[in-house]
This record gives C-alpha cells, sequence and structure tokens, in this order.
C-alpha cells in the first residue's frame, strides 16, 4: 500500500465507526418489530419505553449476525461477552442509557481488503459490538416544536470499528463500500442507508508527517458515499485552515450539511468515562461456545473475498477485475454463467466493467435489472470470440439487447448485416486488389513509414464495406507485403 499524498504538508488521519442496522425481524431486547416506516411511537413496547419492571431479553438473531460478521472478517468471536450501560441524557432516549459493549466486545479484530483504483488497500478492525439504537427527535414537521418517535429505540446493532489508518476520503470511502458489500452480501444487514440501515460516524483529524496524532473531530451519521467524501474532504480543509491560522482543534461531533457543502459542531466530543459505562445487571455475560461458531460458519455463503480468490484461479482474472466481479452477488452470478457459456471470461470480464456497467449506471439500474441477459452477453460474446462479428458489430448487438429489439444473438447479426467477412479466399483477392490500386502506399511501407500500413488496412476494409475480418486483413497484409 501506498503512502496518501499530503495535503498542504499535512496528512490525513481516519478512523471509522458504522452503524449496521441487523436484519432481524424484532428487536435487540423485546419483540417489537423493526418494520421501517411506521407510524410514530407504534413499534415501542414496554421495554422500549423503560417502563419499570420491565426486562431486556437478548435476541439471538442478533447475536448469530455478529458470529457471521466476525467470521467473514477473520476476527476473534469472544467466547465470553459483555453489555454495559452507556450513560448519556437525551429526549429520544427513554432509558436514560444505551445498553452497548463497552471493555469485551463480541468481536474483537479483523481486516477488510479493498481496492482504490487497482491498489489493494486494506483496514484493521478495532472490534465490533452489539448495541440497540436510539429513538429518533423530529424537529421540522412541527412548528418550533420537537416530536420524539421511539420506534427506533432498541433496534439492533452492529457498531463497527476501524483502526485510525485510511489517510484520504477515497480510501475511507471504498473501504465504506467494500464494509456495505460485505454485510449485504452475508446477509446481517440490507444496507438501504436512506432509512439508516448503514450510517458511518468518520473521525477525521490531521498532523504534520511523524507527529503524534491530531485531535479529531466526529462527523456523525453519513448515510452517503458522495456526502462522506465531500464531508471528510471540507473538515480536512477547514482543520488545515484553523492550524494555519494559529488556532487548535478542539475535539467536537460535527454534523455534515449537503446544502452547503460544510460541517457545523453540534456540541463537544464526550470522551468514555463522561459515559459512565458499567456492567448491564439485567443481562448476563453473553457466552458463544465453539459449537455455535461452528453451526453458523457451515451456514456461511461463499465469501467475497473467497469468491475473487477462486476467479482468479479458475478464470485466469486479474486481481482487480475478480473484485470487481463480486461487488455483489447478484453481479458474481450473471459474471458466471457469461463466462461458462462463452468460455471467455476475461472478455467477459471487460464487458461487464466496460459497456454494461456504464449503461446501468446511466439508468440507475442494478445488474438483476439488467435488459441484456447474462446467456444473451455470452452469446455476443463468443461470436466475437470466433470472428463471426466485430467489436463495433457487437456494440450494436448490444445496443439492440439493450433496447429491446430482440434477444436472439444470431437473429441480430443477420438482420443488420455485421457478420464479417472470413473467407480467406475471398479477402486474399480484395487484398491483392487493394495492394495493386495503392502502389504508393506499399512503397512508403517498405520505405519504412507504418503509417502506410494502417492507410492499406483502411482501404481494405472500405472494400469489404467494414466486414473484412480485422485480425486476417492485417496478417494477410503483412504475408503479402513481406512476400
Amino acid at each position: 500500500m501506498t503512502t496518501a499524498a499530503l495535503i498542504r504538508g499535512y496528512e490525513v488521519v481516519i478512523g471509522i465507526e458504522t452503524h449496521t442496522q441487523l436484519s432481524t425481524r424484532s428487536k435487540i431486547f423485546s419483540g417489537s418489530s423493526t418494520h421501517f416506516g411506521a407510524a410514530p411511537n407504534t413499534q415501542a413496547s414496554p421495554v422500549d419505553l423503560a417502563l419499570p419492571g420491565t426486562l431486556p431479553v437478548m435476541n439471538r438473531g442478533a447475536v448469530e449476525r455478529a458470529i457471521r460478521f466476525g467470521l467473514a472478517v477473520n476476527a476473534k468471536i469472544a467466547p465470553l461477552s459483555i453489555f454495559a450501560r452507556k450513560n448519556y441524557f437525551y429526549p429520544d432516549l427513554p432509558k436514560g442509557y444505551q445498553i452497548s459493549q463497552y471493555e469485551t466486545p463480541v468481536v474483537q479484530g479483523g481486516t477488510v481488503e479493498f481496492f482504490v483504483g487497482d491498489e489493494k488497500h486494506k483496514v484493521n478492525l478495532t472490534r465490533a459490538h452489539l448495541e440497540e439504537d436510539a429513538g429518533k427527535s423530529l424537529h421540522e414537521a412541527y412548528q418550533g416544536q420537537t416530536g420524539i418517535d421511539l420506534n427506533r429505540a432498541g433496534t439492533p446493532l452492529l457498531e463497527i470499528v476501524t483502526e485510525p489508518d485510511r489517510r484520504s476520503s477515497r480510501e475511507a470511502v471504498e473501504y465504506a463500500k467494500a464494509l456495505h458489500r460485505l454485510v449485504t452480501w452475508i446477509g446481517i444487514c440490507d444496507g438501504n442507508m436512506q432509512e439508516g440501515s448503514f450510517r458511518c460516524d468518520a473521525n477525521v483529524s490531521v498532523r504534520r508527517p511523524g507527529a503524534s496524532f491530531g485531535t479529531r473531530r466526529e462527523i456523525k451519521n453519513l448515510n452517503s458515499f458522495k456526502f462522506m467524501q465531500q464531508a471528510i474532504d471540507y473538515e480536512v480543509q477547514w482543520q488545515i485552515d484553523l492550524l494555519e491560522d494559529g488556532g487548535s482543534v478542539h475535539q467536537a461531533t460535527v454534523l455534515f450539511d449537503p446544502d452547503s457543502g460544510e460541517t457545523r459542531a453540534m456540541r463537544s466530543k464526550e470522551d468514555a468515562h463522561d459515559y459512565r459505562y458499567f456492567p448491564d445487571p439485567d443481562l448476563p455475560p453473553l457466552a458463544i461456545g465453539a459449537d455455535w461458531i461452528a453451526r453458523v460458519r457451515g451456514e456461511m455463503p461463499e465469501l467475497p473475498r473467497l469468491m475473487a480468490a477462486r476467479f482468479e484461479r479458475d478464470y485466469a482474472l486479474p486481481a482487480y477485475d475478480a473484485a470487481l466481479m463480486t461487488q455483489s452477488k447478484d453481479f458474481a452470478a450473471f459474471f458466471e454463467t457469461a463466462a461458462k457459456a462463452s468460455g471467455q471470461p476475461k472478455l467477459v470480464a471487460n464487458w461487464l466493467m466496460g459497456e454494461l456497467s456504464r449503461r446501468l449506471n446511466a439508468q440507475d439500474l442494478t445488474i438483476a435489472a439488467s435488459p441484456v441477459t447474462a446467456p444473451a452477453l455470452a452469446l455476443m460474446i463468443a461470436r466475437i470470440a470466433d470472428g463471426t462479428i466485430s467489436n463495433n458489430g457487437a456494440k450494436q448487438v448490444f445496443d439492440a439487447l439493450w433496447t429491446g429489439e430482440g434477444q436472439d444473438v444470431g437473429a441480430l447479426i443477420e438482420a443488420r448485416g455485421l457478420k464479417q467477412m472470413s473467407d480467406a479466399g475471398e479477402l486474399s483477392a480484395i487484398v491483392d486488389a487493394v495492394l495493386a490500386a495503392n502502389a504508393r502506399s506499399v512503397e512508403e511501407f517498405r520505405a519504412g513509414k507504418d503509417k502506410a500500413f494502417n492507410a492499406l488496412v483502411g482501404q481494405v476494409m472500405k472494400a469489404t464495406r467494414g466486414k473484412g475480418n480485422p485480425a486476417q486483413v492485417n496478417d494477410l497484409l503483412k504475408k503479402k507485403l513481406a512476400g
């Protein structure tokens, strides 16, 4: 991994905390529904409301999802972990404390790999711990008052914390995308950022190279990769400007305003001792035995990094291509179907990374909604590989497939007259005629002017109305010019 470039002589230091909403149907300590979009306060039970006499009961499904994540990142699964009370007072926190994990989290360590361009990076994770979400304060719809919706109170979260080892906003964003891909791949989170299922906090500081860490400011609740990069970039410049003007950075929690593109301080940042953590007396230690871990391991899907390694091995893909082919389960399935059917895995990967991805992105479609199916793409690519159509002809076929003009590749090739001229005798006669009619270009080529060869190729292609097989045309010209 190369060192990120300095910004105005400063090194950027970034750590990411991600609140991943676990995909259970009920809350972490009660049977209340986690369904999104219900009317305010209709999914809050006496346990969620912290009514006197209520007691929390651990959701087994939430624990299993935490185990699944720990296995996916090669972390240690703690055989015994402790729930603690994190004490603070907010209107949307009915207990006056949040049940979380502090000293002994369920997942300890681990790594996540990702690419920035074609360069592989690795993030070291500090921990991932289980906790409950708070409710939500609603300010805008209440005419100067604040409404409290406790539907989210008690929603199960896995908070995933990295070491402060990112050195640019782009690295931070690519890590967040890789983490998002992983938690959705293994089925522990639906990944819906608009609904708050995947929210990132970025701890940002700057320092001179070799100096100790600077004072960090935490940008809260980033629910868009685009906003995440904008927020970090703005915060970095703000901190550098402050230091260059002789000021000092004070630890704080800040919010990002997408409209202004600026961060603004929300409150001074608390330290752990401010929360007065202590073990929750109502919850016993969480015991996870080796048999439970083994059962979860046996139910795990093939992980993206393992599938990517298999694609490198079985299909001879470069590491970067293999990583992109495993960006989602649907994408990987599409690639593998087309690669097997066509026998041309690298060509399939090129089309997936190029034209298909470009079209999908332009129309904001997932690959599952692609108008071009994997079998149709495979057949088209097979016709490129056997010389039936040129790359230009393939683009015309792809366009017809995309716009729904047909899904029969062979019929499209015939109807549009895209079949290449590959008859050796016919092409040889055309090449002879072109050489005879372009004696000057022949002389220039033999005198060492390479551009003359391209001119001759152009004349042959013109004579074949663009249907000559380019590889055959080149070979024939080279042989005849050498004779």
